[in-house]
C-alpha cells in the first residue's frame, strides 16, 4: 500500500477556554475568553476538507468535555522518525508531558494512537510535543523556556495584576530527546516572549526537506537568533511583527507528487506569500482565527503530523479502527 500523509485533528465539538493558559486565551483583565462554537466547528470543517483535498488523511481524535485542548493534537508528543515512508512497526510516538491543565489528554492519545498501530513511549519531563520539537533538513530544533506556575501577580498599572503563563517545555528534556532521535543534532533554542509560547509559533521549517524556515527572531533569545542565523544562513525568512501576530509561524508543510505546499493562516501579507512562492512553494491560506484569537493555536497546533504512512503489515483491528476515525468516514455529508 502507498504511503499518504496522516495528520491528526480533534473534533471540535466542545471546544472552550477551560484553563486559559496561554495570553491568547483571556482579556488584557485576565478573563478567560468565549468560543464562537458554531464558527469554530465551521472553520474546523473547512480545514479538514481542505487537507482532504490534498489527499491528506486526517484521523480524528473524538471529543472529551473535560479536555478542550484535544483540538490542538501538535501538542501530544512528536513521531520518529516522522518523513520516513517505512512501516509504522517501525516508527514511536513519543507522548508529552503536558502542563497540568492539559495532562490528562495523553491517556486519550495514547490508547487513539495504539489502535492505529503506533508503539508509544512517555516522555518525564515537561515538554509539549512537535510544538517545540520539529525537523528542520537533517537537525531538529528544540525550543524551551522557563516553566512558570500559572498565577496572577500585582503590578503597578491598570489592572493592578498581570497573568504569568511562562513556557511549555523546559530544557530539562533536552536528554530525553536526543536519546530518542539518535544521530540527529538538537539545536537547543530558547524562548523570550510569552505570546510566543510555544516554538511552531515563531519558527515553521518548510519546504523540500523542510531546509526553509520562517523566523521569528524577535521572540527568541538573542543567542538564539545568533545561532540559527550561523546554522542556517540563507534559509532562514524573518517574519515581520504583523505576520508574526497572526501566527504565520504556525502552518503546515506538505510535499505531494513532489510539489510542495504551506497552509496558513488567512490574513498573512502578500509579501510573505510572494517569499514563499519565489522559494518553489505554494502558500495556502485558511481562516482559522477562533482557534487562534480565543486558543492561541493556529494552523499547526490543529494538526498532529504523524508523516506518510505505510500501512502494510497493521491488523484488521487496525485498519478497521483508522477507517472509522477517518474524516471522511465520520464526516461523510460535509
Amino acid at each position: 500500500m502507498s504511503a499518504t500523509r496522516v495528520v491528526l485533528m480533534g473534533d471540535p465539538t466542545y471546544f472552550s477556554i477551560r484553563a486559559g493558559a496561554n495570553p491568547h486565551t483571556r482579556t488584557a483583565w485576565g478573563r478567560r475568553k468565549t468560543v464562537d462554537r458554531t464558527k469554530a466547528i465551521a472553520q474546523w470543517h473547512a480545514f479538514a476538507q481542505l487537507l482532504c483535498r490534498h489527499d491528506v488523511r486526517v484521523l480524528v481524535v473524538p471529543p472529551d468535555p473535560q479536555w478542550t485542548g484535544l483540538v490542538y493534537p501538535a501538542n501530544a508528543g512528536f513521531l520518529f522518525p516522522l518523513d520516513a515512508a517505512t512501516p509504522i512497526q517501525k516508527k514511536t510516538f513519543s507522548l508529552a508531558n503536558l502542563l497540568p491543565s492539559r495532562a490528562g489528554e495523553q491517556a486519550i492519545y495514547e490508547p487513539f494512537l495504539t489502535r492505529c498501530g503506533f508503539s508509544t513511549t512517555h516522555l518525564q519531563t515537561r515538554f509539549e510535543g512537535e510544538a517545540d520539537f520539529f525537523p528542520v533538513g537533517e537537525r531538529y530544533l528544540f525550543t524551551y523556556g522557563r516553566v512558570e506556575a500559572q498565577r496572577f501577580r500585582f503590578r503597578w498599572g491598570m489592572p493592578p495584576y498581570e497573568r504569568v503563563y511562562g513556557f511549555r517545555s523546559g530544557i530539562g528534556v533536552l536528554a530525553e530527546l536526543q536519546q530518542i532521535v539518535t544521530g540527529k543534532e538538537v539545536i537547543p533554542l530558547e524562548l523570550c516572549d510569552e505570546a510566543y509560547y510555544h516554538g511552531d509559533t515563531t519558527l515553521c521549517a518548510f519546504g523540500p526537506q523542510r531546509r526553509l524556515l520562517l523566523a521569528y527572531l524577535e521572540a527568541l533569545m538573542p543567542a538564539a537568533v545568533e545561532r540559527l542565523q550561523t546554522l542556517l544562513r540563507d534559509e532562514v525568512i524573518p517574519l515581520q511583527a504583523e505576520d508574526a501576530a497572526l501566527y504565520a509561524a504556525n502552518s503546515f508543510t506538505l510535499t505531494q507528487n513532489n510539489k510542495h505546499f504551506l497552509f496558513m493562516p488567512a490574513g498573512v501579507s502578500t509579501t510573505l506569500q510572494a517569499q514563499i512562492w519565489e522559494r518553489g512553494v505554494e502558500p495556502v491560506t485558511i481562516d482559522v482565527s477562533e482557534f487562534l484569537r480565543k486558543g492561541g493555536g493556529a494552523v499547526k497546533c490543529m494538526i498532529g503530523d504523524l508523516g506518510p504512512n505505510d500501512e502494510t503489515g497493521l491488523t484488521s483491528a487496525q485498519l478497521a479502527f483508522r477507517h472509522e476515525r477517518d474524516y471522511q468516514t465520520l464526516f461523510p455529508n460535509t
